[in-house]
């Protein structure tokens, strides 16, 4: 595919690239529509204007980009509270707020052994988001959405699990200024036991990854940096000075940050931990239910609603025509699906 090819040519530009995470990235890629789909963000930033034609001129805000449904997790707030909402905007860009919708929307339908359909998705993702924007909040997860937490929790296996993967990462030498900033990272008083690197996501996949592990309080602590470049949406755009919008996305006005999560010198640096952590597909009948379709809609639409130009988008949601998503969502899964075929096909 021509505009993989462009686009991680382009990507080598802006980060050092692990070139066997990259091979492994194309490998998951020809596996499933809905892997294709999160691995191709560059894909869809290029393409989605001339998929959906009628909503290029829908009101722009500061958006996710690469939104879908794995986009989702959990993180300690600075209060200590549990919250819930999106946690990766690595793609984050100005751009119309209805492909975040119809990406979302377009993610459910290509999820495997999806229990909703096309109607079912729409109503639930569109009644959310208007809601949010009413009202938006973020997501806590010890008081107003306590129904959530048998869907998000992380069980006793997951969490044996979770531990040696860390302590089976593989040592790594980061620059001199990540591992500083790792170390910075820390809590006072932990004591470094290494530096690795792992491998996660599947969008950014190919951008380098460290880690640092401490003891700390009679248990261990980890940190991780994560070479972030600018969203494909500039990319595809031709737009090469757009600064990176994560940090923004992050401490928009309707959401509990992540006290450790900071930006600096091309990577982000966050907590990784058992309970702070996206939220993977597994069971789909679980994660696809209406209810968690419609909690998705409200958090993106609290994080489009901090925007300046957001008041546009009530008027713009509640005037668009019935099955507009559906019908949106349905041409956008038609183009991922036959990409993925030529894909894989190319493979």
């Amino acid at each position: 595919m021509a505009d993989n090819k462009a686009y991680e040519a382009w990507l080598r530009t802006q980060c050092s690239v692990v070139a066997k995470d990259l091979r492994s990235k194309h490998e998951q890629m020809a596996e499933k529509p809905f892997k294709f789909l999160r691995a191709t963000y560059f894909r869809w930033a290029k393409t989605i204007e001339h998929v959906c034609p009628e909503l290029k001129n829908s009101p722009h805000v500061l958006c996710v980009g690469d939104i879908h449904m794995e986009n989702f997790g959990t993180w300690r707030d600075a209060e200590g509270r549990w919250v819930w909402g999106v946690n990766d905007f690595d793609e984050g860009a100005v751009m119309p707020y209805a492909f975040d919708l119809v990406r979302l929307a377009t993610s459910i339908r290509l999820a495997p052994k999806m229990p909703l359909g096309g109607r079912a998705i729409e109503s639930a993702l569109v009644d959310g988001y208007r809601e949010g924007l009413d009202r938006p909040c973020a997501t806590l997860l010890d008081e107003a959405q306590l129904w959530m937490r048998p869907f998000v929790a992380c069980s006793d296996e997951e969490r044996g699990k979770f531990w040696k993967e860390v302590f089976e990462y593989p040592k790594a030498a980061p620059p001199p200024d990540v591992k500083a900033g790792l170390r910075r990272s820390l809590p006072k008083g932990a004591k470094m036991m290494r530096f690795c690197t792992r491998v996660g996501g599947l969008g950014s996949l190919g951008r380098p990854r460290y880690v640092a592990i401490a003891e700390y309080g009679g248990g261990h602590v980890v940190r991780e940096a994560k070479a972030v470049v600018p969203s494909a949406w500039t990319w595809a755009h031709g737009r090469d000075d757009v600064a990176n919008a994560f940090a923004r996305l992050t401490r928009g006005a309707y959401r509990s940050p992540d006290p450790f999560l900071s930006v600096h010198n091309g990577f982000v640096f966050r907590r990784i931990a058992a309970d702070s952590r996206k939220i993977e597909l597994g069971n789909a009948r679980d994660l696809c239910s209406a209810g968690m379709a419609r909690a998705m809609g409200f958090d993106l639409a609290s994080v489009h609603a901090a925007d300046r130009r957001a008041r546009a988008l009530h008027t713009d949601v509640r005037a668009r025509p019935a099955g507009w998503l559906r019908n949106a969502s349905r041409a956008a899964q038609e183009a991922v699906e036959k990409d993925f075929r030529a894909w894989r096909a190319s493979r």
